[in-house]
C-alpha cells in the first residue's frame, strides 16, 4: 500500500492510499472513520482526488460524522 497524501482538515484526518488498483480515501474523526474506494482506472490524475477532500463531498463527510456520532450516542446512553 502506497501513501499518496495525508493531511488534517477541520480536525478530520484525511489519508489517501493507492492499493490493488484502487485509491482508498480515509477520513478519521475520533473513534470513527469513513472509507471510500475509487478504482484507479476512473482517475486521470492523482490531483483529481483532491476534489474529494473539499467542497460538497467533504461537507457530506462532516455531516455523516455528526450522524454517526449521534447514532453511537443514542445506543450507548443506556449502558
Amino acid at each position: 500500500m502506497r501513501v499518496v497524501n495525508e493531511l488534517v482538515k477541520e480536525g478530520i484526518r484525511i489519508s489517501l492510499f493507492e492499493w490493488n488498483n484502487k485509491y482508498i480515501l480515509k477520513f478519521e474523526l475520533g473513534n470513527m472513520e469513513q472509507t471510500f474506494k475509487v478504482p484507479s482506472m476512473d482517475v486521470l490524475e492523482e490531483s483529481d482526488l483532491e476534489d474529494l477532500m473539499r467542497g460538497n463531498f467533504f461537507e457530506e463527510v462532516k455531516k455523516r460524522f455528526d450522524e454517526m456520532h449521534q447514532s453511537l450516542q443514542n445506543v450507548t446512553k443506556n449502558f
